[in-house]
């Protein structure tokens, strides 16, 4: 071997030497950058679910009062069951409040006033909550440890559209009647179409049955619907009357013409009785045309009512108590620009939704 071609082997071989430090540098970090990405995976996924899970909770009862612990124990609960017993989670990182809509697009901003919507969890191994985690070859280099943290926002979607399975209440609420409750405040009707606040003030306005489907106004159609909700063959009907435009859903934000009768017929009386103390979305009128058969309720929106009782009497002294209330219906659907808050379904929440 010559002694040039010596020298060349040994500068490679030094050259190798000094390379190794770096090369071993980028294989630590490749490797543990690998495993900090799978924490991390594990963090958000974990938190996402916390928080779609945790956001159910904030369905309000029907006064408007919300149970922010059962929230907060909701989180601890779903981080545990997938982190492991003794897994920390702050209640500083579970944030509730009602999100901003003019923040959607931008960092979400959360509202401490009005009825709280939306949840965020932050999930954390940062050596404060909880252990950091532990590297492998980045030990060489003298890092043995890094934080990884994880957050997540879900929103509870307010309701705009019904769709098939929206629980529905087939009974006209008047629009100024209904603006006079309060949250949580009763309201009884009557038989006559009389209407009676919890006080016993009468209240001016009329309350009678809707076809929200087929015109037939039967007791056997509207009791049906009283107990099981609205049908796909209800939309058809009510888009083959061109009253909706989509045989997909009823858009609460438009103003539809729906036939009906006023009064309270007391062959509802099992079907009524059926979903006493249940909650159920009612459409509110501003006006009425023509009369008997052909009376026309003009359905400007729909509303949320928890039917609280009824008393069956004859044809006039019956009645119908309903409160104000909330609810959380899977079958309702969800306004597709999320900081429209307007044209939604009063008091109705339907699948939540993460946003960060």
């Amino acid at each position: 071997m010559s002694y040039a071609r010596y020298q060349r082997r040994g500068a490679a071989a030094l050259l190798l030497l000094i390379l190794m430090v770096p090369l071993l540098g980028l294989l630590a970090f490749s490797v543990d950058y690998g495993f900090l990405l799978y924490i991390k995976t594990e963090l958000q996924r974990t938190a996402d679910q916390a928080a779609i899970a945790a956001v159910m909770d904030l369905q309000p009862d029907s006064y408007g009062n919300q149970d922010l612990d059962k929230v907060r124990a909701t989180v601890k609960t779903m981080v545990e069951l997938n982190l492991g017993d003794g897994f920390r989670v702050e209640n500083s990182d579970i944030e509730i409040g009602r999100f901003n809509p003019s923040t959607i697009c931008e960092n979400i901003q959360l509202l401490n006033t009005g009825t709280f919507d939306t949840v965020r969890v932050t999930v954390r191994r940062d050596g404060i909550s909880n252990a950091s985690v532990s590297l492998f070859f980045s030990r060489i280099i003298g890092h043995d440890t890094s934080g990884v943290v994880a957050a997540s926002t879900a929103i509870l979607q307010r309701a705009r559209f019904l769709g098939p399975g929206a629980k529905v209440f087939p009974f006209a609420i008047e629009q100024i009647s209904w603006n006079k409750l309060a949250q949580g405040q009763t309201a009884t009707i009557y038989g006559d179409g009389s209407i009676e606040d919890e006080f016993g003030r009468k209240i001016p306005g009329n309350w009678g049955t809707v076809d929200i489907g087929p015109a037939s106004n039967s007791t056997t159609s509207l009791s049906d619907q009283i107990r099981n909700g609205l049908t796909q063959a209800d939309l058809d009907s009510l888009k083959e009357q061109n009253a909706i435009t989509s045989s997909d859903y009823i858009d609460a934000s438009i103003t539809i013409d729906l036939n009906g009768d006023t009064g309270l017929s007391a062959g509802l009386k099992h079907a009524v009785q059926y979903v006493e103390g249940e909650v159920r979305v009612a459409p509110i009128y501003r006006h009425t045309t023509g009369g008997g058969g052909t009376l026309f309720y003009e359905i400007v929106g729909w509303v949320t009512v928890e039917v609280v009782g009824s008393s069956w009497n004859g044809s006039i002294k019956s009645s119908i108590e309903v409160r104000k209330s909330f609810t959380y219906d899977a079958n309702l659907l969800p306004s597709v620009d999320l900081t429209d808050t307007t044209n939604t379904i009063e008091g109705a929440y339907t699948s939540p939704v993460l946003i960060q």
